[in-house]
């Protein structure tokens, strides 16, 4: 009852909200609490956020296909663009949700300048504009939660430069919409600085 309380106090409290952003999820959080991924979706569209990316780190992403069913049911509640070893399933409508399992910022950096290269673009017309262009996931988190921890993946290396970050020692399987609303009060209290 009280927790309810504050919940609707701290929704109460939001004024500046980011419109994307991103989890970062251990392989081990995830196996253990596959079903919270569904849930901290379904707070991301009550919340009024336009895109959620979920990162599931792992080496072996064939270890998160038991969480695949549960994964899937994001469809219902978002437009699912879910990515797996080489494959990318999307299905759904309304907010626009990214789940990446196993997927390394360094390799996507790679196969962009391997994408570049094989347009045979010319060196001198290469600018930010056109490797944003290439790579896989065009999306730019304005907040980047990571559960467990205060340690990061190489996921998302380009596109979260300008991210503010939240970490929280509280994982995954623990994670409570407080914490979410949490993370969300402290971006908006929060200057940005993109960089400068």
């Amino acid at each position: 009852m009280i927790r309810w309380f504050y919940e609707r106090r701290l929704q109460r409290s939001l004024t500046v909200l980011p419109r994307e952003i991103c989890f970062m999820i251990t392989e081990e959080d995830m196996i253990e609490a596959p079903q919270k991924i569904v849930e901290v979706a379904g707070w991301c569209r009550d919340a009024g956020l336009e895109a959620a990316t979920f990162h599931i780190s792992t080496d072996d992403p064939g270890r998160i296909a038991p969480c695949l069913p549960e994964i899937r049911k994001i469809a219902s509640i978002g437009r699912l663009n879910l990515h797996i070893g080489d494959r990318i399933e999307t299905t759904g409508e309304g907010m626009n949700v990214i789940v990446a399992v196993g997927k390394s910022g360094r390799e996507e950096i790679a196969a962009c300048i391997r994408n570049i290269a094989a347009e045979e673009i010319c060196a001198d017309e290469i600018d930010e504009a056109v490797i944003e262009r290439h790579l896989t996931f065009r999306c730019a988190p304005d907040l980047v939660i990571k559960t467990g921890g205060n340690y990061l993946t190489d996921f998302l290396i380009w596109q979260s430069v300008y991210s503010e970050f939240f970490f929280l020692d509280v994982n995954w399987t623990l994670f409570r919409k407080i914490d979410f609303l949490r993370a969300l009060r402290d971006f908006g209290a929060r200057k940005r600085r993109f960089g400068a």
